[in-house]
């Protein structure tokens, strides 16, 4: 199997908010908008996409519908994780963990969006301690 593409869809009802959402604070641009579906893409890289469905439509199969997305925790790494935040805290989110060093090599603070889905925005650090064996060698972040 050749997969071309992979991104989450969050089904929720709140299609307009959230996907309002993470345009005015994720810098995602709508590909594709319908009142049940919106496709997007980040303005700055091509290949980071998620979609938002309404959770009640007819394509979600019968057993799922109505559902929304929960138990989720998104993961955003940036060059500039300070920014962010700084950016995050000036728009008047709720930040759920304050910006903070980890031995385990992230430097990351998380949200949420309307929906309650965890957004973890990172920049990765050098780990520190008995983290630093826990990598394979081409996976080691440097910061």
């Amino acid at each position: 199997m050749k997969i071309t593409s992979y991104y989450p869809v969050l089904m929720t009802d709140k299609v307009r908010e959230t996907s309002a959402f993470y345009q005015q604070h994720f810098g995602f641009v709508p590909l594709f908008t319908a009142d049940w579906y919106v496709h997007l893409q980040m303005q700055s890289d091509e290949s980071v996409n998620l979609a938002i469905l309404d959770g009640g439509h007819e394509t979600v199969p019968k057993a799922a519908r109505g559902g929304a997305a929960s138990g989720v925790l998104i993961n955003f790494e940036v060059e500039d994780v300070d920014a962010v935040y700084e950016q995050v805290q000036a728009a008047g989110l709720q930040i759920l963990l304050q910006l903070r060093d980890e031995a385990f090599g992230q430097r990351h603070f998380i949200t949420s969006d309307p929906n309650g889905v965890l957004i973890d925005v990172i920049k990765p650090i050098s780990p520190v301690g008995e983290y630093v064996g826990s990598y394979e060698e081409a996976a080691l972040p440097v910061g």
